[in-house]
């Protein structure tokens, strides 16, 4: 299908456009900027007028719950509620049932997001056999099934010499290593390590189990070269360390989720469970040191870290709950809203959900250039909408943010030239 984009303001931050600019697709792809290229007849036009138009979204880390939690959430649901928050790809981390360490668990994976036809979803192979830790996983084989990186999943290695095998091997096959910082040994916990979890009567989680963590993989980077990624950065500190790593010249990105550049431990006031995350929500400073490092660029990418998670699961003693927010509905407009705050300028807040993440994958994506795959979002900056449980398109409706009024809309998304979400359409099913 041919596509005329008109009227909109057209962001780009990787080609630094940002101006009413006309786009034109035809079979999937970018073909006009501005100007039709010659002979393009339009199957179907959209009316951008008072809305922007850039890539569509590139989200980290998302999990899916299929396979092995459908209970919580499906790849159908999940991919659907993506592409109504304007996302296009999804990055889906290896913690599956069963673990993502076998090529038959991606294609798994693949023949039902290609069922769903919503979302692109990629896949994170596992670091170890079973993410246990023991034993490395096949590298090679799940590189070729079509992961784009390898993880711990969120369950850290404990084994220094396992980790530094797994680096080395990953290395061998130019894979990045995706890592969640933590001390297993200091992370035992459900708040951030401090006089309010005192307070509360709350188990803490220090900073130091995060920075801690990063310092001694820091060191098996020097040593072996390896391209790693830490996943959901939560501290000052931290921010501290990877800015020192990168000055160095060492192969280290870094991501946030974008609840903790909203939130800090003092919204965990009343033991509201739906603030029980990990990493830990912590102090206002850390929050600034976070907002810091994403508008300099020392955290490449904001993600939603989406986990949606069925209502039983929040329904119990703080410390008793299930950790996780369900992100995605909320991804965008909570990154305008630190635009509109005056934290980053607009062509950032963007980037760091476009271009941004695409670099840590190493893909020619989250970006409008000519002949580029046509990922777009189309979104009105000035919607005003109510965050509500009938308000969010994930099955999993856990969320901090609920009653919050925030402004961004989409209005449209676009994956590889196919409409894939009308806020119009969507419209006429909210109850």
């Amino acid at each position: 299908m041919r596509i005329a984009i008109r009227g909109g303001r057209l962001i780009d931050p990787a080609h630094g456009v940002d101006a009413p600019l006309d786009l034109f697709i035809a079979e999937g792809r970018i073909v006009g900027i501005g100007q039709a290229p010659d002979g393009f007849t339009a199957d179907r036009e959209m009316d951008a007028r008072n809305c922007m138009v850039c890539p569509g979204l590139i989200d980290l880390c998302a999990r899916l719950r299929e396979p092995g939690q459908e209970h919580k959430a499906t790849i159908a649901s999940e991919t659907r509620a993506a592409a109504a928050a304007g996302v296009t790809t999804l990055v889906c981390p290896p913690d599956t049932d069963p673990v993502i360490d076998e090529p038959a668990v991606v294609e798994f994976i693949r023949r039902r997001v290609k069922a769903a036809g919503q979302s692109r979803v990629l896949t994170l192979g596992a670091l170890t056999h079973r993410l246990r830790g023991e034993r490395l996983a096949e590298m090679a084989a799940l590189k070729d099934a079509g992961c784009v990186g390898v993880s711990d999943g969120g369950r850290p290695l404990v084994n220094t010499l396992v980790l530094r095998r797994a680096l080395e091997y990953a290395a061998t096959f130019d894979l990045t290593v995706f890592l969640t910082p933590l001390d297993p040994w200091l992370g035992h916990g459900v708040a951030h390590e401090g006089q309010i979890a005192t307070r509360m009567g709350l188990s803490g989680i220090p900073a130091a189990a995060e920075t801690g963590a990063i310092a001694r993989d820091l060191e098996l980077v020097r040593d072996i070269g390896v391209r790693v990624h830490f996943g959901r950065l939560s501290s000052a500190r931290s921010v501290d360390l990877v800015a020192r790593a990168q000055a160095e010249g060492l192969p280290v990105t870094a991501d946030v989720a974008v609840h903790h550049l909203h939130l800090t431990e003092m919204d965990l006031a009343g033991f509201d469970s739906q603030c029980h995350v990990q990493p830990p929500l912590r102090g206002l400073r850390d929050k600034d040191a976070l907002r810091v490092g994403v508008a300099g660029g020392v955290l490449g990418a904001i993600c939603s870290d989406h986990q949606p998670h069925e209502p039983d699961a929040k329904q119990a003693p703080f410390g008793d709950t299930e950790p996780g927010i369900s992100g995605l509905d909320t991804l965008l407009a909570l990154n305008l809203r630190l635009a509109r705050d005056g934290v980053l300028p607009l062509s950032v807040a963007l980037e760091r959900l476009t271009w941004g993440p695409a670099r840590i994958l190493g893909l020619d994506s989250g970006h409008l250039g000519l002949g580029a795959l046509a990922d777009v979002c189309v979104f009105d900056p000035e919607a005003d909408w109510r965050v509500t449980a009938h308000a969010l398109c994930s099955r999993g409706q856990n969320s901090p943010f609920i009653g919050w009024e925030l402004q961004g809309r989409v209005m449209h998304t676009l994956m590889e030239g196919r409409v894939v979400y009308e806020w119009a359409k969507h419209a006429l099913e909210i109850p």
